[in-house]
């Protein structure tokens, strides 16, 4: 609707907003067909290749610890080096795009005006990257049409992170705990991670662990990203989901998550940043979500078994405690 026809002034008699009886008449709507999917495709670009590098840069990094083995050996810098650190940004870049294009494609197929993704390059953290995003320039306009667009990222980016998970962890191995933990971190594993680590390698006995191939850490970060875009709030796919399901009645899941996040500070640091971010979206945006136009078109029934499908995907993607200092892992 082009808002400026609500400015116009009133027809006068012998116009076309003349009704025949000498009264002025408000000028009917008009509705004008903008152009979709217009983007500058040179940012979208630009940030992938700076993301690209980052996660490169990362993932060299992450492929000098693996070849360590936490014995602290001496490795040299060379370009093969640098195109081993293509394991995990190769890998973490697939896992992103799948997750954010699965939110374009149905974006598309509903003709909802949405951007291409967004990559945040990231230099200074294990990540190299502070994920993907996407913007959807239009409001939705049924609660089915939101679900399928809220839902299709979490589904395309578990589907990728599977897979690498198998093949990460197959080309991780079991090794001695480093003597002088400082500086090392361990991983929560999240529950389908510790299913497929425990069918490919079994426990691993006291003074050892899992020493990750890069690879394997990529689809550990795919994991958690997955988890932390199902959590029921605002404009996180969770939040998507949950009013498509839940209706008005998703502010109460979102105030209650809220709750949930901040208590999870306390059971581990790690959770300081996002429940920060999360805190600050429900400020910006409000607990509600936005209205979709049509309220009255109810999910279908299969809709509601992927609604249940997305819960067991958060549960085995969560981890309680992300990331810790391994020092204080052993006190």
């Amino acid at each position: 609707m082009d808002p400026a026809s609500l400015d116009e002034p009133l027809a006068t008699p012998g116009t076309p907003g003349d009704n025949g009886n000498g009264l002025r008449t408000q000028p009917p709507f008009v509705w004008r067909s903008l152009p979709k999917f217009q983007d500058k495709v040179w940012k979208h670009v630009l940030l992938l290749v700076l993301t690209i590098a980052t996660t490169t840069l990362a993932g060299v990094g992450h492929y000098l610890s693996f070849q360590s083995d936490f014995v602290g050996r001496t490795l040299t810098m060379s370009p093969a080096t640098v195109l081993r650190g293509l394991w995990y940004s190769g890998t973490i870049l697939a896992i992103l795009g799948c997750h954010e294009l699965g939110h374009y494609f149905a974006c598309r197929y509903y003709d909802v005006d949405a951007s291409l993704p967004f990559f945040i390059p990231v230099p200074f953290l294990l990540t190299g990257t502070m994920g993907a995003f996407i913007r959807i320039r239009e409001p939705i306009r049924t609660k089915p049409m939101l679900f399928d667009i809220g839902i299709a990222g979490p589904i395309a980016g578990f589907a990728g992170a599977v897979p690498a998970l198998l093949v990460g962890l197959s080309m991780s191995r079991v090794g001695p705990l480093p003597p002088d933990d400082t500086g090392y971190f361990t991983l929560g594993e999240p529950l389908l991670f510790r299913l497929i680590s425990m069918l490919l390698w079994g426990a691993q006995p006291d003074g050892y662990t899992l020493n990750l191939h890069p690879m394997a850490f990529a689809a550990w970060f795919g994991l958690l990203a997955t988890a932390l875009n199902l959590f029921p709030i605002g404009q996180l796919d969770g939040g998507h989901i949950s009013y498509a399901v839940l209706g008005r009645r998703s502010t109460y899941v979102t105030l209650a998550t809220i709750g949930i996040a901040i208590a999870l500070t306390y059971f581990s640091t790690s959770w300081l940043v996002w429940t920060v971010l999360m805190v600050a979206m429900l400020v910006a945006f409000g607990p509600h979500h936005p209205r979709t136009f049509d309220e009255d078109v109810p999910l279908d029934r299969p809709r509601l078994i992927l609604a249940i499908v997305a819960l067991l995907m958060f549960v085995l993607c969560f981890t309680p405690a992300p990331i810790e200092p391994m020092e204080i892992i052993r006190r």
